[in-house]
């Protein structure tokens, strides 16, 4: 498997846990404890620097770790923006939820209303898309994807190329009947938003999501757009995108600072888009990721009926970690998490509790292979290491 798209292996598998670590447990009056944890983590891992947020009720706390530019030594700030992934798909899901609503499009609606040439079109609906539960493949593992990435960064993927890409592989299982991770059903997810709304997505993220929200400082960028605006973490990358896994030899040499990962801040993320090219901050993402649990994006019938689909992708174990229509269920949190070449993001809040947690990291694995901000945010949940 690529490295491409961590969620479906790594927090998703990991994060069947529901214990609080000895900090956690005793927040918030052990903020210093908590930055002692985090300092360690990056120096244990080596990652560069890393953003968290947490807060309960009126209780907050926002720090930053780190450094945001390995060559010129800036420390990391706590309003600096990064790319966040997979946490895009939550917002793709909550647009096409919103049409749902507005009577455009309807959760049964099967795929060969929209495209032509998807292997068992006529069966697979909106629904199953959004819940990773089509059977449609994904390009992103790709071997030959994930090498182009890396002989051309600087490439500019339109969703009709992904899309062909993912749908031109043979179908994985009958639809609705597994699950599987695939990036194609978000880009599709993408393109109908596009077509329903006459706008681009990053119109439709602005005037749905952002601004109802006050998210001043994300935006989901055009198709010919690698920067990210200031201030910014860079990105970095151990190995490449064909080639993740670093030998135990290199592992050694990452950790001890002598094999240093490569900058890949202005990769486009075209071939992410409306399943992973969003940017967003740590503040932002805590407004974001309270009203996709809680409420304040749809109506109360349609937040409950999202909440309502989240099902286990392990059908041995029901309180496993699960996925329903564009959320995630994250061990005792609701949200997603996100990877992409230079950068890893966790975005969790825990109903019961009130607590809501953001960790993002300017490094998109650690030496061993897990997302960065996976590795702090299970610390920080008290989740066993493996």
């Amino acid at each position: 498997m690529q490295r491409l798209w961590i969620l479906a292996g790594s927090l998703l598998a990991l994060f069947n846990a529901t214990l609080v670590s000895p900090c956690l447990a005793q927040w918030p009056a052990n903020q210093a404890a908590l930055s002692d944890q985090v300092q360690q983590l990056l120096k244990d891992n080596a990652i560069p620097g890393a953003v968290v947020l947490m807060r309960q009720g009126d209780n907050q706390w926002l720090a930053a770790f780190g450094v945001a530019d390995l060559q010129t030594k800036q420390p990391m700030q706590t309003d600096m923006a990064f790319r966040v992934g997979s946490n895009t798909k939550t917002m793709t899901g909550t647009v096409i939820l919103q049409l749902v609503q507005e009577g455009k499009l309807k959760l049964d609606d099967k795929v060969s209303q929209f495209f032509q040439d998807v292997p068992q079109g006529d069966q697979i609906t909106i629904a199953d898309l959004l819940e990773m539960r089509s059977g449609i493949n994904t390009y992103s593992e790709l071997k030959s994807f994930n090498r182009t990435l890396d002989q051309q960064p600087d490439k500019i993927f339109t969703p009709e190329q992904l899309i062909k890409l993912g749908t031109e592989q043979p179908a994985m299982f009958k639809p609705g009947s597994e699950y599987f991770y695939s990036n194609t059903n978000y880009v599709m997810l993408g393109v109908l938003i596009e077509r329903l709304t006459g706008k681009s997505l990053e119109e439709a993220f602005q005037e749905r999501i952002f601004q109802p929200l006050n998210m001043t400082r994300s935006l989901m960028p055009a198709e010919d757009d690698n920067k990210l605006p200031d201030p910014f973490a860079r990105g970095y990358l151990f190995g490449t995108n064909e080639n993740p896994e670093l030998s135990p030899e290199d592992q050694q040499k990452a950790l001890a600072g002598k094999l240093p990962p490569t900058d890949v801040t202005n990769t486009n993320p075209s071939w992410a888009w409306a399943a992973g090219g969003a940017i967003s901050t740590a503040t932002d993402l805590a407004a974001y990721v309270e009203a996709l649990v809680t409420g304040g994006l749809l109506d109360d019938k349609m937040q409950a009926k999202r909440l309502a689909s989240i099902r286990s992708n392990n059908p041995a174990a029901p309180n496993a970690t699960g996925y329903g229509l564009g959320i995630a269920k994250l061990g005792p949190m609701l949200g997603h998490d996100g990877s992409l070449p230079g950068y890893q993001s966790f975005m969790g809040h825990d109903p019961q509790a009130g607590l809501t947690l953001i960790v993002l990291a300017n490094l998109q694995e650690v030496p061993e292979g897990e997302g960065a901000a996976n590795v702090i945010a299970k610390a920080l949940l008290g989740v066993p290491a493996d």
